[in-house]
């Protein structure tokens, strides 16, 4: 017997792989879009393939929100 295949579009596993088994967008809806970006991508980066690429991508989001707090553009 085979196992469904995962639904990639509603709830890949990378969604929920955290050890809490907390999903991600019930973390980051409470959030503002670049922190809510910076943690979806350093919650998911172990589990995507791509884990150094989503660090730097949180780092970028943070550094705009940052820019964004001290009044930059």
């Amino acid at each position: 017997m085979t196992e469904p295949a995962p639904d990639m579009v509603n709830h890949p596993a990378h969604y929920n792989a955290s050890p809490s088994g907390v999903e991600v967008i019930d973390v980051v809806e409470h959030l503002n879009f670049c922190r809510g970006s910076a943690v979806k991508y350093i919650l998911r980066a172990a589990h995507k393939g791509a884990e150094v690429e989503d660090l730097k991508k949180a780092r970028w989001c943070l550094d705009r929100e940052i820019q964004r707090l001290e009044g930059g553009t």
